[in-house]
């Protein structure tokens, strides 16, 4: 029996990743263990290896961890869809590279088409790090209005963005060393009680992101996505999208723009969405939805003991 609440199904991003994620799925479901097979063999690495004996620094590249995650993240999407067949979401959404998790989650796009655009974009985005070195940073206790402020009157000259529009107190911007430390200087003049920098390789969701943006455009033109009823809510317009060249478009332009992602939650809600799932390592969105003060419930699904506690949804 289907559940009588509106379920929207969650994904993490770049940054969840952590050495031995996924493992007690692995050793208890064997849908888990053939899906991520069946991801390595497509790649044609053993990404398996890496997620569960790293090292760390390893795993945390760009180009190992944005596959490692979406793999992890769709293996358990299938254990969850095995043991609770009855909790179908009307919406899904993804924070940045999670997106592209929905996209499977949603049945918009296939597994495999996915997994290889993730691949290429992991690829891409590491490249265009190296030609356009840059960094991120979180700015805490600041409006976002007055963020926006500082960020436009700096951008150009130097080159700084707003990345994320995470939840209430946490604004993240993006862009080169000189640029960044620039804008920590008028923030802080501004009002901002801190900026703290991310351990992230590059400048994402910025300018800086455009030889990634440029490549990653080809490779998602051609791919096919699918007819669904389950609804996708999108990054860039933080937002529902439903015409298929608009999801494609905004796929392509999330790389280099801002990720409004308490906008797409709030959006969900305002559609009378009443339970919120992440699947995926770690809980960053679902400690996002506490900041965000949603009035539904969150759940996530990052061990296998956690699938327990989804078992109070009807």
């Amino acid at each position: 029996m289907k559940s009588s609440k509106k379920i929207a199904f969650l994904f993490p991003g770049q940054g969840a990743q952590y050495v031995g994620m996924g493992k007690s799925f692995y050793d208890a479901f064997a849908i888990f263990r053939q899906t991520i097979e069946e991801g390595c063999d497509l790649l044609s690495f053993d990404l398996k290896k890496v997620i569960f004996e790293g090292p760390e620094n390893v795993l945390t590249t760009t180009k190992h961890s944005q596959p490692a995650i979406f793999l992890i993240s769709l293996a358990t999407l299938k254990v969850l869809q095995e043991q609770f067949p009855s909790l179908q979401p009307c919406v899904c959404a993804g924070l940045s590279l999670g997106e592209y998790s929905a996209l499977v989650a949603s049945k918009k796009l296939n597994f495999q088409d996915a997994l290889f655009l993730v691949q290429k974009r992991a690829i891409w985005m590491s490249e265009a790090c190296e030609k356009s070195p840059g960094s991120m940073s979180a700015v805490i206790g600041l409006d976002p209005n007055d963020v926006q402020q500082v960020i436009a009157s700096l951008n150009p000259p130097h080159k700084v963005w707003v990345a994320n529009y995470n939840c209430p107190g946490q604004i993240v911007i993006s862009g080169t060393k000189e640029g960044l430390q620039i804008a920590t200087e008028k923030l802080k003049l501004k009002g901002a009680r801190k900026l703290l920098p991310l351990k992230v390789g590059g400048a994402f969701h910025s300018g800086l992101m455009l030889y990634a943006q440029e490549k990653l455009t080809e490779a998602i033109s051609a791919v096919q996505l699918l007819k669904s009823d389950i609804d996708i809510v999108m990054n860039t317009p933080g937002d529902y999208v439903k015409d298929e060249k608009e999801i494609k478009s905004f796929l392509i332009k999330q790389v280099t723009q801002s990720v409004y992602w308490q906008k797409s939650i709030e959006t969900m809600e305002e559609e009378n969405v009443q339970t919120f799932i992440e699947i995926g390592p770690g809980k960053t969105l679902t400690n996002m939805n506490k900041k965000i003060q949603i009035k539904g419930s969150s759940y996530f699904v990052d061990k296998a003991q956690d699938l327990d506690n989804l078992a109070e949804i009807q």
